[in-house]
Parts: C-alpha cells; sequence; structure tokens
C-alpha cells in the first residue's frame, strides 16, 4: 500500500536510529569513565555492592594510616625511653663505684652524686617534654586515671590496658582468695624433753644458711641463747636473704626462720652440717600445707608439724573481676582482651584471705588506638603508657612503703651519703634495677604491641584492601576491549540507521510518479 501521511519506514528507522545512538552514548560514556556503572539505571544491585565495597575501602585505608600514624608515635616514644634507659645504666655504674668505698673518696662520691642528680634531672624532663603532635607521651597523660584504691590494701596499681566497652568506668573486684607466703622453718624452745633450760642452745653446732641471696655458715655454741641466734642470722640477712624472730617474741616458743620476702621463688634452708657432740635440740620442722604461724605460736603439742630443713614461699592467689591473676609474691597481674593490670598488694591484705575484696575504679584515661574500618570495641586497642619521672620509677617496698629513684638525690633517703652511713648500697640498687625493669618492660610491651598488633593489622588491612579493590573493579570498571568492540558496532548502526532513514524518506517521492 502507498501512503504519504504516514511514513512507517521512516518512523522504523528513526526508532532504530535512536536506539542506535543510546547505545553509542552508552559507549562513549564507559570508555570516557571507566566505569560500566555511571548510574543506578546502569545495575542497579551492582551500583549498591560496589558503593558499600567503596565505603569499606576508604575506612581500610583510613585504618591503614592509622596503624601507621601509632606506629610513628611508638617509635617517638621508644626513642625517649631509650635515652631514659641510658641515663638509667650511668646511674647504676655511678652507684656501683661509689659502693666500693675503700677507693672512693668523699670528694669523688660527692662528683658521682652530683652526676646522678642530672640524670634524674634529665630523666623527668624527658618524661615531661617527649610528645608527638602536642601529644604528651611520657608524662602520666596516657596512663588511666584510677578512683578508690586504698593504700592499706593495694600499693600501686599500673594498668596496661581498658577498655570501656558502652561505660565511662570500669569497675576493679580484687579478692584473695589464698595467702602470700614466705618460706618458713620453726624451731621449737621447749628443751624441757632434752634435760636443759628453754630458748638456749644445748650444744655447739654449725649451721648453713641458704636463701635466694646466697649462703653463710654459722656457730651456734652451747648455752648459746635463742635471742643471740636470732640477731647472728638477722645481721647476715643482706647476704642470704633469710631472717628470723622470736615466735611471739618468746625465746621459749622457739625460733622462726623466714625468708626475707614472699613468693614461690622465696625459700629458707637451715641445715645442720655437723651432729653435735652430745644431744642437740636444733630440729627444724614446718607447718603442714605451708600455712603461716598461727598467732598464738606454734602449738607444739597439737599442730601438725613435719620435720625439714627446707622450706618455700608461695604466691598470693587472687581474682580480678572473677579472672584468676597470675601470683608473684605480693603481686598480682591479668591480661585479658578488656582489661590488663598489675597489682602489689599490701602485705597486710596479701596474707590474709578473711578480709573483704577491695575494690577501686578505673575512670578514663588511656591511649585508645582505633585500628580496623569499623568504630567498635573489637576494632579498637587500649593500652597505658605510665608516666617516666624520677617520681614514678622504680617503686621498691622498703620498710612497708615505696621508694622511688627521686629518693637517689642529694638530701633525700638513698642518696650515696645516706647508704655511706649505714653502709649498705642495696636498697639504692634494687632502686635503680627496678626503674631499668620498669622502663625496659614498658618498652618490650611497646613493641610487642607494635610487632603482634600494628604490623599484623596492616597486612591483614593492605590484603583486605587488594581484594575489596579488586572485586570492586569486576563489578564497577569498564571493560575497555568489551566496549570498543560495542562502540564500533553502535557506530556500524548509527551509520547505517541514518541511511535507511534518508531512504525512507525518499520512498514518499515515487508517489508523484504516478501523479503523471
Amino acid at each position: 500500500m502507498t501512503r504519504i501521511n504516514t511514513n512507517i519506514p521512516s518512523m522504523i528507522a528513526q526508532q532504530r536510529l535512536n536506539r542506535s545512538g543510546l547505545d553509542l552514548q552508552t559507549r562513549l560514556e564507559r570508555l570516557s569513565t571507566g566505569l560500566r556503572i555511571n548510574r543506578g539505571k546502569d545495575d542497579p544491585a551492582g551500583l549498591i555492592i560496589s558503593e558499600r565495597l567503596g565505603t569499606d575501602i576508604s575506612s581500610i585505608q583510613q585504618a591503614i594510616k592509622n596503624g601507621e600514624r601509632a606506629s610513628a608515635v611508638i617509635a617517638t616514644t621508644e626513642g625517649s625511653l631509650t635515652e631514659i634507659t641510658d641515663l638509667l645504666n650511668s646511674i647504676k655504674a655511678l652507684a656501683v663505684e661509689a659502693a666500693n668505698t675503700g677507693a672512693l673518696s668523699d670528694e669523688e662520691r660527692e662528683a658521682n652524686q652530683l652526676q646522678i642528680n642530672s640524670a634524674i634531672a634529665s630523666i623527668t624532663r624527658i618524661s615531661n617534654t617527649a610528645s608527638f603532635g602536642g601529644l604528651k607521651l611520657l608524662d602520666g597523660s596516657l596512663d588511666y586515671i584510677t578512683s578508690g584504691i586504698s593504700a592499706t590494701e593495694i600499693s600501686s596499681a599500673n594498668i596496661t590496658a581498658a577498655s570501656f566497652i558502652s561505660s565511662t568506668t570500669i569497675s576493679v573486684d580484687v579478692d584473695v582468695l589464698s595467702s602470700a607466703q614466705k618460706g618458713n622453718l620453726y624451731l621449737s624452745g621447749d628443751n624441757s624433753g632434752a634435760g636443759g633450760a628453754d630458748g638456749i642452745i644445748l650444744s655447739s653446732t654449725t649451721i648453713q644458711i641458704r636463701g635466694p641471696e646466697g649462703v653463710r655458715e654459722l656457730l651456734l655454741t652451747s648455752g648459746q641463747t635463742f635471742q643471740s641466734v636470732v640477731n647472728s642470722v638477722n645481721s647476715l640477712t643482706a647476704v642470704t636473704g633469710v631472717e628470723a624472730s622470736l615466735i611471739n617474741g618468746d625465746a621459749n616458743s622457739g625460733i622462726v626462720f623466714s625468708s626475707s620476702e614472699y613468693g614461690s621463688n622465696a625459700f629458707v634452708s637451715v641445715e645442720r652440717i655437723d651432729e653435735p657432740a652430745s644431744g642437740g635440740n636444733f630440729n627444724l620442722f614446718m607447718l603442714d600445707g605451708n600455712a603461716e604461724i598461727p598467732a598464738g605460736g606454734v602449738p607444739w603439742g597439737e599442730a601438725s608439724l613435719t620435720p625439714s630443713d627446707r622450706d618455700e614461699g608461695a604466691n598470693v592467689t587472687a581474682l580480678i573481676n572473677g579472672i584468676l591473676a597470675n601470683g608473684d609474691g605480693l603481686e598480682i597481674s591479668i591480661n585479658s582482651p578488656t582489661l590488663g593490670m598489675e597489682l602489689l598488694l599490701n602485705e597486710d591484705f596479701a596474707t590474709d584471705p578473711t578480709l573483704t575484696s577491695s575494690t577501686f575504679a578505673i575512670t578514663g584515661g588511656g591511649a585508645l588506638f582505633q585500628l580496623g574500618p569499623d568504630i567498635t570495641a573489637l576494632q579498637q586497642t587500649n593500652i597505658g603508657i605510665q608516666s617516666t619521672s624520677a617520681e614514678s620509677l622504680g617503686g621498691v617496698l622498703v620498710d612497708g612503703g615505696l621508694e622511688y629513684l627521686s629518693s637517689l638525690t642529694t638530701g633525700n633517703v638513698n642518696s650515696l651519703d645516706a647508704a655511706q652511713g649505714r653502709q649498705d648500697f642495696s636498697v639504692l640498687s634494687d632502686i635503680v634495677d627496678k626503674a631499668i625493669d620498669d622502663v625496659s618492660i614498658l618498652r618490650g610491651r611497646l613493641g610487642a604491641f607494635e610487632r603482634n598488633v600494628l604490623d599484623t593489622n596492616r597486612r591483614s588491612l593492605q590484603s583486605a584492601f587488594e581484594n575489596l579493590t579488586a572485586s570492586r573493579s569486576v563489578i564497577r570498571d569498564a571493560d575497555f576491549a568489551v566496549e570498543t568492540s560495542l562502540l564500533t558496532r553502535a557506530q556500524i548502526l548509527q551509520s547505517a540507521g541514518t541511511s535507511v532513514l534518508s531512504l525512507a524518506n525518499q520512498q514518499s517521492q515515487q508517489v508523484l510518479q504516478l501523479l503523471g
């Protein structure tokens, strides 16, 4: 049929031309942007998942940067700690030199004291000035804040990690299950069965006293009082680690030989190395179960005693928030995913399990590191960095109180002059050794955090970043080989469509031939 009002072939050609034009536009857009999905209509489901992957990729990129920044903070901190360690080593050397009193003049000792003063001042200065981008690192700003610690129960608390999950305060409950103990050996003062007076040595004998610090021999003479034996043993405590006392202050009750420290590493050994000429009353016992001496003394006729010449102490056993803590003498520690701490318990509290539990609170502080792409507690790590000033390092328990590195300066109780006056440099040395341990442990803890947490986390995130980026590329990126092929097809169809439309429009003009 020949009609001119409606050119159906032209309409068909236009429709096909429009389709090829849209296809050509799509190919040009994908090739120019490099993306297969440029708007939702291109692939609705693909757009959703690719945008989610894009969010994950951006978060992971930032998490990797966070880890790198955390590593930089730790590197800066460790650099300052290294300088503090060098200063502490120099203080240790000066103290050792000053202890050589027989070959050191007063002027030299004073010069050593000036150097110690200067080194301690430098340690405090480094502690107060070490910073990273305005963030103080070693002045205690990154330590945890505690509240309610009773000095009669807990001598010192070192919080190493705390996770504040949906809470601004962490309550800590410390419950002693079994007491810390010293190694104890008992010598009865009752000599009635041996036909002698109570509270004296009946026959001369030589004993060997051994403890954590060393071993010494002691000659006991016939008729020597128990009080004299106690004095002789205590005069050797610094070199043996063993001390003695009268049971309940009564020589007739006997003597207790004890290790000077608490814990499983503390022991006391008192051994008779020769037999007395006749008879004798030097027979040692320990209480079964390694129990402490009762308040009323050893009930010799009732207590279950075991003959022994050696006894070891015991570590305190305690629960911290229901978690069994590791005990070491009077110290306990835990390291759980949400809470880490080291506590030095007061002697009275650690040796009496019948006392009520001790409770305190962690109210804030610490250094929080965001290591994952999601802001959740599982992807965050909290650590505490304690102050390294001279007033915080080297806390050693002396006569029931803690003494720190600052006590080594001129005029204080552990200065070189004071140690020289009492002819005992051991406390000074212990404080410096403890300060060195404090800094070394802090460096080790930070190093372990960087190696086992930051480095492994960074490698894991980098792997995830690569895989997610590849997955998103498969979904959203354009395949140029396919797109260029389809572009060529669209260009050909566009050209053919234009030619066909021209022919369709010319077809109507053939009607004029019928009009003659």
